[in-house]
Parts: C-alpha cells; sequence; structure tokens
C-alpha cells in the first residue's frame, strides 16, 4: 500500500465518515494496482461481462446508475471468488443520436450538413466526440465500477469497424444481406429508415373517412374507410376479403379513384378483415407496410406520392408541394365539395412515432439494404428454447419469443453520415455493386466508383459487441478464453434492440451464444409508481446524489430495491437511509478499531477460544449471513441480499453484539478479552468482504485500518460458510434473549422512561428452560434492559400494579409506581408543557391565510406534518403520564 494511504490506517479513524474523503482516493489505487485488469488465465476460470455500451457522448442517468451498479455487483463478488474476472467497458457511437445534437448547432449557425458537405459535417461530428465523449466514462468511475479500462472499446474504433465490415460482407457473400425496395419506417424528420423496433406506437383519436369510389361500368358506387384520406393518391386497387359474401360480384371490376380519375382494380384478399369499416379497404402499396405486402402478392403498381420530407410529390397531381398534413385537410375539402364522402367517425389507432424526435413515421417506400432474418432467427430461438441461454426473470423469454417468432427482415441502411459507412460500391459504367473488405479503387470494367451513401444501423454494430471488443475477426486467445461472456444486465426495452440481435450474431458467427444468463433489469419510477422525466419534476440526478450522500449510499440503495421481475421505486429518503446505514457501519467499526488496539488475529492461532453465548450466535449468524448472500447473489436477487446485510450488520451486529461485547471488552480477564477481540475482529472483517461488492469504498477504508493479510479488499478472498460454526441452539437462546430484553424496553418506553434509568423488574418464567436461560445469561438482560435487577418469581400479588408483557416463554413485570418515577413525571410533564406552546405557534401560522397563500407547498406540507408530530408526541407523553401516575 503507498506511504499516502499507509499513513491514514490505524485506529486513529475520524469520528464521521466523508465520502468525499475517501472515494477518489481508493478509486486512484484500484486502478494503479491493476485490480480491474484480466488476461488470459489458464489456471483460473473466467467470468465475462461485456457493459451495455452507452452513448459515447452521454451523461449518467439512473437507468445507467441502477444497471452498472448491478454489474458491478456481479463483477467485485467473482473477483473475490478467484475468477479471472473481466468487465469490458465502452461506449457507443449512436449516429442519429449525435448526428442529430450536431445537426441542431448547425442550424443554429444558421447553415445545415448538405450546404458544409460530408467531409466538413463527419469532422464537426468527431469534434464533438472528442469534447464531450468519455464523459460517462468518467461518471462511471464516480459510482466505483470496477471495468477494466485497459480494454476499454469504442464501436467505431479501428477493431470494431473492422469487425463490422467483415459481417456485412460475409453476410453479402452468404445471401443474407440484399438491397431491394421495401416499405420502411421512415422519419420525414431525421430523414432516415427506422427499424420496425425503433417506431414507438401511440394511441391517437383521429378519424375515420367513408369514401365514395365509382365502378366504371356502371357508375355503382362503393364505399372504403381510411384513416389517411390523403394516401389515396397512391392507391392502385380496393380490395375485399374472398369469403365475404357480400362483395364477391365485385373481384375483376374497376373502380375509378375520386380526384384524380385513375382506373384501379377490384381484388381479392384474405388480410382483408369485413369487420373493418364497410369490408373493402383502399390498397396503396407505397405508403402501407400490408398493402405493399398485398400489392406485391397481386403485382400492383407502387406509387410514391411524398418527397422524403413527407412533402406530396408530382404523383399527387394538384396537391403537389403540400405536406402531408396540407394535403391531408385538402384532400378531405375536395371530397367534400365533391360528395364523395359519406361520413365520418371517430377512431382511436395506434400512431407509430420515432423514438428519437418523436415525429410521426411515414410508411415509405424505397431502395434500403436488409438482412434476412428467418434463416437467422432459428438458431436464436432454439437456443432460448434448450435453455444455452436464459433469461432471468424467465417471463423474458416470451418478449424474446414473440419478437423472434414474428421476426421481419432487417432494415439495417440509415440515410446518415454519421456511422459505419455502408462497404458497396456502385459502376456508372456498367452497374455492378461492388461489396469489398478493402476500398477498391476502380471496376474490373474500368468505370468510376461511387461509395454508398449511406451508414449502418447503429445496432449492426452494436450487436457485434460480444465478440468484436474480445479481437474478432482475428483468431486471439481473448476470444477462446472470455467469449461466450457468462450474464449480460440489461433493460427489457432493449431485448429486441439489442439481445436478440447479439444473440443471432454470436451463434453465427462464434457457433455459440455470446452470453449464457440474459439478467432483465426494470424500470426506476419514483416513489408513488411515476415513471420519472423532467417534466414531471421527479428526476433525480445520480451524481447530485453521490456529492450529497456519496456512491455507496447510491449504490446500495439501487440494490436494496432492486427487486427482480418488478419496477424499481426511488426516493431521495430511501438514499438517505443508505447513508445511515454507512454511519452505522462507520460508527461500530471505529468502536471496533478503538478496542482493538495492539490485537493481532495471528497471535490467537492455537490457542483455545472461551465462546460466550454471544460469540457462538454470532458467529452461527455470520456463517449463515454468507449463505444467504450467496444464495440470492447467484440468483440476482441483489435487493434480498441488500437485506440480509443491512439486517445482520445493523440489528445483529451492531445493536446487539457489540453491546454485548462490551461486557468482556471493558472487563479485566484478559482472555475474555482477548476472545471478544478476535470474535469482533473475524465477524467485522468477514462482513467489509460481504459488504465490499455493494459498499466498495467504504468498506476498503475500513478494511485498510483492520488488521488484514493482503493489498486490498478488491481481491481479498469472497468469505465462505463454515457449517461447523452454525449453532442452531445459541441461535435459539439468543433469539429468546433478545425477545425478553426487547419486551422489557418496550414496556419501559410505553412508561415513558429515560433509556439510563435502570429500573427493577420481575420475571415469571412460564417454559421448560427458561429459568435456567435468565440465570445463566443475567448480565446480558441487566446491561441490555437497563435493570438494577431481574428477580425470578412464582406470581406476583397485585397483577394491577405493574406493567406486563410476555415473550418467549417468559412474563415480565415492571413497577407502575416506584421510588424515582416522580422525577420522570415532572420531565414529561415539561415536554408536554414545550410541545403544547410549539403546536400554537405551528396552528398560528396555518391559520395565516397570506403564510398559505404565499409560501411555496412543499413548505406549507412540512408545517402541517410538524403540527401533527407535535400533538402525536403530546398524545403519547400523556398516555406514558397516565400510567406513571397512575
Amino acid at each position: 500500500m503507498p506511504d499516502d494511504l499507509r499513513s491514514e490506517a490505524g485506529s486513529d479513524i475520524p469520528k464521521a465518515y466523508d465520502p468525499a474523503q475517501v472515494e477518489e482516493k481508493w478509486y486512484a489505487f484500484w486502478e494503479e494496482k491493476g485490480y480491474f485488469h484480466a488476461q488470459v488465465n489458464s489456471e483460473r476460470e473466467p467470468f465475462t461481462i461485456v457493459i451495455p455500451p452507452p452513448n459515447v457522448t452521454g451523461s449518467l442517468h439512473l437507468g445507467h446508475a441502477l444497471n452498472n451498479s448491478l454489474q458491478d455487483f456481479i463483477v467485485r463478488r467473482r473477483r473475490m471468488q478467484g475468477y479471472e474476472t473481466l468487465w469490458l467497458p465502452g461506449t457507443d457511437h449512436a449516429a442519429i443520436a449525435t448526428q442529430a445534437v450536431v445537426e441542431r448547432n448547425l442550424a443554429a449557425e444558421g447553415t445545415n450538413r448538405w450546404e458544409i458537405g460530408r467531409e466538413a459535417f463527419l469532422e464537426r461530428v468527431w469534434q464533438w466526440v472528442e469534447k464531450y465523449g468519455g464523459t460517462i466514462i468518467r461518471q462511471l468511475k464516480r459510482m466505483g465500477c470496477s471495468c477494466d479500462w485497459e480494454r476499454e472499446r469504442f464501436t467505431m474504433d479501428e477493431g470494431c469497424s473492422r469487425a463490422v465490415r467483415e459481417v456485412f460482407v460475409r453476410l453479402y457473400e452468404e445471401g443474407l444481406i440484399y438491397q431491394g425496395y421495401y416499405i420502411v419506417n421512415w422519419c420525414p424528420r431525421c430523414l432516415t429508415a427506422i427499424s420496425d423496433i425503433e417506431v414507438e406506437h401511440e394511441d391517437v383519436e383521429g378519424k375515420l373517412w367513408y369514401i365514395r369510389y365509382d365502378l366504371k361500368d356502371t357508375g355503382e358506387p362503393i364505399y372504403v374507410a381510411t384513416t389517411r384520406p390523403e394516401t389515396m393518391l397512391g392507391d392502385t386497387a380496393v380490395a375485399v376479403n374472398p369469403r365475404d359474401h357480400r362483395y364477391r360480384h365485385l373481384v375483376g371490376r374497376t373502380a375509378v379513384l375520386p380526384l384524380l380519375g385513375r382506373e384501379i382494380p377490384v381484388i381479392a384478399d384474405d388480410f382483408v378483415d369485413p369487420e373493418f369499416g364497410t369490408g373493402m379497404v383502399k390498397v396503396t402499396p407505397a405508403h402501407d407496410p400490408n398493402d405493399f405486402e398485398m400489392g406485391r402478392r397481386h403485382g400492383l403498381e407502387e406509387i410514391n406520392i411524398f418527397t422524403p420530407e413527407a412533402v406530396v410529390n408530382e404523383n399527387g397531381g394538384p396537391y403537389a408541394g403540400l405536406d402531408r398534413y396540407e394535403a391531408r385537410n385538402a384532400v378531405v375539402r375536395d371530397l367534400e365539395s365533391m360528395h364523395y364522402i359519406r361520413k365520418v367517425e371517430t377512431h382511436s389507432h395506434a400512431v407509430g412515432h420515432c423514438y428519437r424526435c418523436h415525429t410521426v413515421i411515414e410508411p415509405y417506400l424505397s431502395r434500403q439494404w436488409f438482412v434476412s432474418m428467418k434463416e437467422l432467427a432459428e438458431p436464436a430461438i432454439r437456443a432460448v428454447e434448450e435453455g444455452r441461454t436464459r433469461f432471468v426473470p424467465p417471463r423474458w423469454e416470451k418478449i424474446y419469443f414473440d419478437w423472434m417468432y414474428n421476426i421481419r427482415d432487417w432494415c439495417i441502411s440509415r440515410q446518415l453520415w454519421f456511422g459505419h459507412r455502408i462497404p458497396a460500391w456502385y459502376c456508372g459504367k456498367c452497374g455492378e455493386v461492388l461489396v469489398c473488405r478493402e476500398d477498391p479503387t476502380a471496376c474490373p470494367c474500368g468505370g468510376e466508383l461511387e461509395q454508398d451513401p449511406d451508414v449502418l444501423d447503429t445496432w449492426f454494430s452494436s450487436g457485434l459487441w460480444p465478440f468484436s471488443t474480445l479481437g474478432w475477426p482475428d483468431d486471439v486467445p481473448e476470444l477462446g478464453y472470455f467469449y461466450p461472456t457468462s450474464v449480460l444486465v440489461t433493460a427489457f426495452d432493449i431485448i429486441f434492440f439489442w439481445v436478440a440481435r447479439m444473440m443471432f450474431l454470436g451463434i453465427h458467427f462464434m457457433g455459440d451464444v455470446p452470453f449464457r444468463d440474459v439478467f432483465v433489469t426494470a424500470l426506476i419510477r419514483d416513489e408513488s409508481g411515476k415513471k420519472m422525466s423532467k417534466s414531471s419534476g421527479n428526476v433525480i440526478d445520480p451524481l447530485e446524489v453521490i456529492e450529497r450522500y456519496g456512491a455507496d449510499a447510491l449504490r446500495f440503495t439501487l440494490g436494496h430495491i432492486a427487486v427482480p421481475g418488478r419496477d424499481v421505486f426511488l426516493s431521495e429518503e430511501r438514499i438517505e437511509g443508505s447513508r445511515h446505514f454507512c454511519n452505522k457501519i462507520w460508527n461500530a467499526s471505529r468502536f471496533a478499531l478503538m478496542n482493538l488496539q495492539g490485537f493481532e488475529p495471528g497471535a490467537m492461532e492455537g490457542k483455545r477460544l472461551h465462546l460466550t453465548l454471544a460469540d457462538r450466535w454470532i458467529l452461527s449468524a455470520l456463517n449463515r449471513l454468507i449463505s444467504t448472500v450467496d444464495e440470492h447473489c447467484e440468483a440476482y436477487n441483489f435487493s434480498e441480499a441488500c437485506r440480509a446485510l443491512y439486517e445482520f450488520f445493523w440489528s445483529d451486529f451492531c445493536d446487539w453484539y457489540v453491546e454485548l461485547s462490551k461486557l468482556r471488552l471493558y472487563g479485566e480477564d484478559p482472555v475474555e478479552k482477548n476472545t471478544a477481540q478476535y470474535v469482533l475482529w473475524t465477524v467485522l472483517e468477514q462482513a467489509l468482504r460481504l459488504l465490499h461488492p455493494f459498499m466498495p469504498f467504504i468498506t476498503e477504508e475500513i478494511w485498510q485500518r483492520l488488521p488484514h493479510e493482503g493489498e486490498s479488499l478488491v481481491v481479498a478472498p469472497w468469505p465462505r460458510p463454515r457449517p461447523d460454526l452454525v449453532d442452531g441452539e445459541a441461535e435459539g437462546e439468543m433469539d429468546a434473549l433478545r425477545e425478553i430484553v426487547t419486551c422489557i424496553r418496550r414496556l419501559r418506553s410505553e412508561m415513558g422512561l429515560r433509556p439510563n434509568l435502570r429500573i427493577a423488574a420481575l420475571a415469571l418464567p412460564l417454559e421448560e428452560g427458561r429459568r435456567e436461560l435468565l440465570e445463566r445469561h443475567m448480565e446480558y438482560f441487566t446491561s441490555q434492559a437497563r435493570l438494577t435487577s431481574l428477580e425470578m418469581v412464582e406470581g406476583v400479588e397485585d397483577p394491577a400494579s405493574y406493567a406486563r408483557g410476555l415473550a418467549a416463554g417468559v412474563e415480565v413485570f415492571i413497577p407502575l409506581v416506584r421510588e424515582g418515577f416522580s422525577e420522570e413525571a415532572e420531565r414529561i410533564k415539561r415536554e408536554i408543557d414545550r410541545l403544547e406552546k410549539e403546536a400554537e405557534r405551528f396552528q398560528a401560522k396555518l391559520s395565516n391565510d397570506q403564510f398559505l397563500a404565499k409560501a411555496p407547498a412543499e413548505v406549507v406540507r412540512k408545517e402541517r406534518r410538524k403540527l401533527a408530530d407535535a400533538k402525536l408526541k403530546m398524545e403519547k407523553l400523556r398516555e406514558q403520564l397516565q400510567i406513571i401516575e397512575g
């Protein structure tokens, strides 16, 4: 350990724990020592996690804090268990988001990407990435994340970019990547195609127009219902269900399109729902995905009526130049004036929006690049069905299967400039398309080549993350050692975006699943269950929390509330509670250190220990705790692991064992004192190891001050349970003892007795063995219940003159009237007088209309709570006074 850290070790521990003085110091030490770095090591079993790469220019939010805290819990424990543990970090280039930010900056300067050109634009993007990229990495370090920073990757670094091109070329050569015209989800604002799972659907209250189309020969009217009358400009058919007897006679006839006069056929197709509208639908192959499929089945013309900006083009006739909503109004107005609209109904339906800018998506026919999914999806489905990859909680498998069973070909081209450019070149002379691993200089025919302007979907490169980051496509030792990874920790909302794609790409290119477990985290909500959002004003900034309470408090809170399969409800009060837990740990450890001066654990080897009931009990509880924490951590149930640690440290260790140990630590018998010291040190040192994955900073700070072996808690061995120390008899006796003491404490509280006021009590054992328990451990009872004596009785003459309680087969009695209680009664009366004046002051403020009108709602709420608390305290004190005075 460096001298600057060593000088702080020992018993001179500050009275209060200050995270700011501890966290940066120890993180720098861990990094300097290289504890987080993993290497290929044939003597150790590997354990691997790849971080879900955050956006390179992003900033830490609570979702990151939860996800990465859970990953660090796993990684730190495995490292202590002796695995060669790799937590591989990195960031994602996030093409759409990053490009959008730079485009907004250009707009503020009065220009755009087209005016400055592609090369200059990409220079601006990289400048932005260089300036703001890496912020989130620094913030993850503030959280205490023990990633292997020597292996940090970026989805557009040289190695990942080479892997992306290799995958594209191989899939193209295998016939699994193709180019074609297809209906895509088009964002008119981002001016790019987005995949199905990047579309967010929202229920919208719209209208359903019933429009008349006339048959060509007879002029007979037929009616179709539509939610988008403007798209009729691209209609190329009217369709009915072949089993709908109402319209069978119309199949094969020709209808005339209103407004434009185009002749279109009436066709029959099973897709048509006879229950929707009139049972007849307009078919617009270029602007509806279902109509597109129907059009392909029937060989219909595909007429695109929109520009990329969703403005009507020349195919829209007189409506050319209008945006889609202006065109809708104009079309409806003209249809109404010509009496083509029979009726209009309100209609609620789901409308797709761009997940980035929230613009309404336009189904758009364009030439794009696609991955053929059926062949790739089938092995990925089998892998989960056969249990080679499991989801935790298991219910998320259904979400995975629902998407995979109904998967459509993946549109991977994006009309952006930032990202992995598609490695395809077009020859202007012979029309050949060249897809190459290296940039070609010319076509074999001698013609000039022009590269495809589009880039790949960000999720294409992210889908390679588990193996591209380990050196693929090169045959390097890391791939064989660290792949497949052990577990993926991810949010449920990217099971489609990311998890499924890593599955089928990993299986296809590595021959094995990319991870054994997928641990799906929940959504963080506020304490009332509302989703956190800036507009709701309920967002908690994790960096502000760390500044105020420390990283350990935030980490432990997130672990404590992260119940698998449930949303996480977080409030600042809960974080404050974890900060109190830090203080509890610190104060108990400070007590221990003050009483361990000169103590050497090694000197106790070979010596016989004089273990008391409290010693046997706490050692038994510790070893049960080790097994409990192991069980919950293996099941990814960190909430229960944290709960068990909290209850053991706060209640068992601090509130009971530390207090009981004082009887011998402050005594004169050196053997008894040494035994108490040894057990105190053992339990504290082992508990710190168990707490370390959850609270790494405070545990390292304390552990370094304790007598210990090794350089750091980071690499200290994880505790193993010792069945020989599990003592059911001791646990049973201590449970009974604690129940009896707690009962006496409760009676004292109800009587309003000061904690430091010693009293006499009576005990009536009602179960076999209880008298012996009380007599054998009388010192425990008198010290912990603040008694002058605890007398064994067969009964009492006047039960009404005692406060009585029953616990663990023992009835206890405290006299209601005795010498010395009059002083307690006077104290209670003085406290009631003080509270009455305080309540009058609160009431006066709350009766002031001016105060109620001007004060913030939160201030008014606090004043009302103070008044209610004062009234409740007075009520309790009057009850206590009545008991004392009879």
